[in-house]
């Protein structure tokens, strides 16, 4: 078996979970996810199922976010799993939310949470926060591409906001950031991943419907769909080379870079074309 999942991954379940759970299912080892959600969050979690799983350095990762932030406390995980350390009776009006959301636009420098699987040192940081030991947190650079409110109930303070963003983006950090700005604290309390790369929302299955063998080979994505690279068509004589790991002319004109190789539609290498020439970095055949 060989191919993507678009998997929604519900509340309550890590990412492991659902990756064990299609272990169980298809017998096989060799599958992994492009992206961890908490286990609060749910939505979209791309699955690579065999030899797809050498394709994740090639997905695209930016994502896309719904989430509701709780303005008036502070959390010390930054979501709701975590203990309030924080409060405020202090109300904001939608005018100070919009004007204060213009300043996480862009790229930002962001925090990411102590109770996070990031390594300092060797070693993750809520291992730190658990033994109660400090660590100096770097700040990371990410790209916030779109952010908008969607809804902003005032009487409960919540305020729900889509997010496009690049890579590594904690919205746990943001909805606390967002909060400390508007001088009334905030954590996160709910969120979907509605974007991840190609996968979307729309065309997620729920793991209810991935319960046989025979469910998961009928929603298994063919992974040339969702390489976002130039595609170029191997003839007979160029497959035969490229099987057999060699370089290959090309009889188009193509940029420099990555490029997928394909046969009859069916993927099969990545290789890197430089000056016209292109060399296969991984084979599937």
């Amino acid at each position: 078996m060989f191919g993507f999942l678009n998997v929604y991954k519900p509340n309550g379940k890590t990412s492991h979970d659902v990756v064990a759970i299609l272990r169980r299912i298809t017998k096989i080892k060799q599958i992994g996810h492009t992206g961890t959600l908490d286990p609060f969050a749910e939505g979209v979690l791309p699955i690579c199922i065999g030899k797809a799983t050498r394709l994740i350095e090639y997905l695209d990762d930016d994502k896309a976010y719904i989430g509701t932030v709780q303005l008036g406390s502070s959390t010390a995980t930054y979501d709701i799993e975590g203990e309030r350390v924080n409060y405020s009776d202090k109300n904001v009006s939608i005018e100070e939310v919009n004007e204060v959301l213009k300043e996480f636009r862009g790229d930002i420098e962001q925090l990411p949470p102590i109770y996070s699987a990031i390594k300092v040192n060797g070693k993750k940081l809520y291992e730190y926060a658990r033994n109660g030991e400090g660590v100096k947190i770097e700040p990371r650079r990410v790209n916030i591409k779109e952010l908008a409110v969607k809804n902003y109930d005032s009487e409960n303070r919540q305020l729900e906001i889509f997010v496009a963003c690049s890579k590594g983006t904690y919205i746990r950090s943001l909805a606390n950031d967002i909060g400390e700005k508007l001088g009334i604290y905030g954590h996160l309390i709910k969120l979907i991943r509605v974007k991840a790369g190609r996968f979307e929302l729309d065309n997620s299955i729920s793991l209810e419907n991935l319960q046989t063998l025979e469910q998961v080979e009928q929603n298994l994505i063919k992974p040339v769909e969702y390489l976002n690279y130039p595609k170029y068509e191997l003839n007979e004589k160029e497959l035969e080379l490229v099987s057999h790991g060699m370089e290959i002319n090309s009889r188009q004109e193509l940029e420099n870079g990555i490029v997928v190789l394909t046969n009859n539609e069916k993927l099969i290498a990545i290789g890197e074309c430089i000056n016209n020439k292109i060399k296969s970095h991984k084979v599937f055949i």
